[in-house]
């Protein structure tokens, strides 16, 4: 991970020199690396996202409102977001209404990587919100394909894990400890009635798993199946559940996509790890697929669209 994340930083940081030689004043610490990459000041993050050098004032709004500022994660400003990667890749392809170049696409078993759904501009959203969950804070997906049949991309770069469960990670300074920590089992604890603390506070994961994994939810685990492939499930649950509460496996898949230059998506990597355990969990393995940054960006070459694009993707990310 080391090397990695060092060949990276490297590879920004002559970007930078590149790209941004009269805009230092756009950076954090615009000349000190020791090995962090370069980090876009707040008001100039949307810097960070590859926008056609020819584009026009219209054009350059669309494809920023793909992700509104508010929807941006905390480390938007990094070179190393995944959410800037995600809207430099997918924001221009809707943008430049160029979707519809990846119907063809085959995931890394070679599967069809959209199966059935008919992506375009018209149906594609990023950051988008589930409602029936029953989520405090509701789940937000990467990607997002809707429809009869739906599809939830969650996207992946440098990380080290695809996403964990939070309540085993609750400090003890916070004012819901004692009542929503976590010992990293599904199991009833505390003062709780149920076994899940989310559960507990109306979360609505554990009623629907059943339908989608061959999870029980009225047994035990220790672990929690759930704790370390938290965020995957959540995509899962997101297109395998309707909106009026029915279930179904045929409803929509979740795709992930990682860079495999990435450790964590190499053999023994615990994305990998977190990826081979759900998809050998649900009922049906081809609700959850993957996909390389590489293998995407790839086929777009071969498409001969938005050239501008894969050029600066790979001098940026050497993708």
């Amino acid at each position: 991970m080391k090397d990695y994340k060092a060949d990276l930083n490297q590879r920004y940081w002559n970007y930078q020199k590149t790209q941004f030689s009269a805009g230092y004043t756009f950076f954090e610490r615009s000349f000190v690396q020791d090995g962090r990459p370069p980090v876009f000041i707040r008001n100039e993050a949307w810097r960070n996202v590859i926008i056609n050098p020819v584009a026009d004032e219209l054009e350059t709004r669309r494809l920023l409102a793909v992700i509104p500022e508010g929807e941006r994660h905390r480390w938007f400003g990094s070179m190393n977001s995944s959410q800037a990667l995600a809207q430099s890749v997918f924001g221009n392809l809707a943008t430049y209404d160029s979707l519809h170049y990846l119907s063809d696409l085959t995931d890394d078993e070679g599967i069809p990587l959209f199966g059935k759904a008919q992506i375009s501009s018209d149906n594609f959203k990023m950051e988008h919100k589930i409602d029936y969950l029953g989520e405090p804070r509701r789940t937000s997906l990467d990607g997002y394909i809707s429809g009869d049949y739906r599809i939830a991309i969650e996207c992946k770069f440098t990380e080290q894990e695809i996403g964990t469960c939070s309540r085993p990670r609750l400090k003890a300074t916070v004012s819901n400890y004692e009542s929503e920590h976590c010992n990293g089992t599904y199991s009833i604890q505390r003062a709780r009635r149920e076994r899940c603390s989310l559960t507990e506070i109306g979360v609505l994961y554990w009623h629907y798993v059943p339908y989608l994994l061959n999870w029980k939810n009225d047994s035990d685990y220790n672990p929690c199946p759930l704790n370390k492939n938290y965020q995957l499930v959540r995509n899962i649950l997101a297109v395998g559940i309707n909106t009026d509460g029915n279930a179904s496996v045929n409803s929509g898949h979740v795709i992930l996509i990682y860079d495999e230059r990435n450790p964590a998506f190499q053999q023994g990597g615990n994305g990998l790890l977190a990826y081979i355990s759900i998809q050998s969990d649900l009922r049906e393995p081809a609700m959850l697929r993957k996909c390389s940054w590489q293998r995407i960006i790839q086929h777009i070459r071969e498409k001969n669209i938005l050239s501008w694009l894969t050029e600066n993707l790979t001098l940026k990310y050497g993708l």
